[in-house]
């Protein structure tokens, strides 16, 4: 059985976060499913509320300008499609941490069936968009996540 990520940001759990959300009408298209990017949207917002409940502070870095985070590289699988009203659970891992960059694997579910996967990799940069070393403590923060299970 899922564990619910009812509050606002989702909830850790062991060494996955799970972040909740409803499809709307405005996620759909003309043939009432999910348009294609909005995985991409739910994606991103997990993985920012992920870093938020890390004790990431993206934003503070970035107005600080020690840098932030880009995804750099993607590939989605569609299995099936999510329609309105549909309740969704984004579950993020994190496969793989480097000084620079981590690769996180991303699914959509519909209770248990998976809609769509991602593999994705997203590197840390400067403002001006050269690569660097994440902070210290948020790779620490990211090796604390990964060795929960």
């Amino acid at each position: 059985m899922m564990t619910s990520p009812n509050p606002p940001g989702g909830v850790i759990d062991g060494a996955r976060h799970l972040y909740a959300v409803r499809v709307y009408y405005e996620d759909t298209d003309l043939s009432g499913i999910t348009y294609h990017a909005n995985y991409l949207r739910w994606f991103e917002r997990a993985r920012s509320d992920l870093l938020r409940l890390l004790g990431i502070d993206q934003r503070g870095a970035i107005e600080g300008g020690e840098g932030a985070y880009a995804l750099s590289e993607v590939n989605l699988k569609y299995l099936r499609p999510a329609k309105l009203d549909d309740d969704v659970v984004i579950e993020t891992r994190c496969t793989e941490l480097g000084a620079a960059s981590c690769r996180m694997h991303q699914i959509a579910r519909r209770g248990d069936d998976i809609l769509c996967a991602a593999h994705l990799r997203v590197g840390f940069i400067t403002l001006d968009g050269r690569p660097r070393r994440q902070p210290a403590a948020w790779r620490a923060a990211f090796q604390t996540f990964m060795n929960e299970d």
